[in-house]
This record gives structure tokens, sequence and C-alpha cells, in this order.
């Protein structure tokens, strides 16, 4: 029994980080984007909470591709090979209406 309390505390700790609203408002993400900022959301939040990457000063897409490889890197990431291309389109967006004059990207949730 405890094995199973504590297997579930785990699982639930590990969701927090998307679970507490850290991330973006999806409505304010473009909708061709959106499957991209939830595969985001699910993969960056399993090791540090959304707001790291968010706030990274970041702005090329060569940069992003490098952190996101690094990130790829750590085995509890579970990013895939074939989820890169969802991440970095994603973040290239997100860098490119965050430096955008009227903020481009709405507040957190």
């Amino acid at each position: 029994m405890r094995q199973v309390a504590f297997l579930t505390v785990a699982v639930l700790l590990g969701c927090a980080a998307y679970q507490r609203g850290e991330g973006l408002d999806v409505e304010s993400v473009p909708a061709p984007l959106r499957a991209d900022y939830e595969l985001f959301a699910r993969r960056c939040s399993r090791c540090h909470s959304l707001s790291r990457p968010l706030n990274a000063r970041i702005s090329s897409e060569e940069h992003w591709r490098e952190y996101v490889n690094r990130m790829r890197r750590m085995p509890s990431s579970g990013i895939a090979a074939d989820e890169v291309p969802g991440l970095l389109r994603f973040l290239t967006w997100y860098s490119a209406a965050r430096r955008s004059p009227d903020g481009g990207v709405g507040g957190s949730r």
C-alpha cells in the first residue's frame, strides 16, 4: 500500500508545474501552434518550471535548437527526437512574439 501511495504522490508532483498554471493561457497561442504549446507544457514541466524557458533570453531558432537538444538528452525529459520540431515551432514563435512591440503573447494562466 505504501508503494501505491508513494507512486501516486510522485506522479502528482511530476505534473504539479503544469497544473499550477505557470504556462500561458492556451487561448493566447495561435490555433496552429496550440498542440505544440501543449507538448511544450507537458515535456518541459517534467524537469523544471515553464517560466524557465518562457523567460529565457533566447531569440534565435538555432539557440532554441541547442537548448531543446540539450534538454532532450536529459534522461527524465521524455522528449523524443520527433517532438523537437513542434517544440521549436512553439519556442521560436513565442520568443518572436514576446519581442514584438505589442508583447504579442497572452499572460499566464
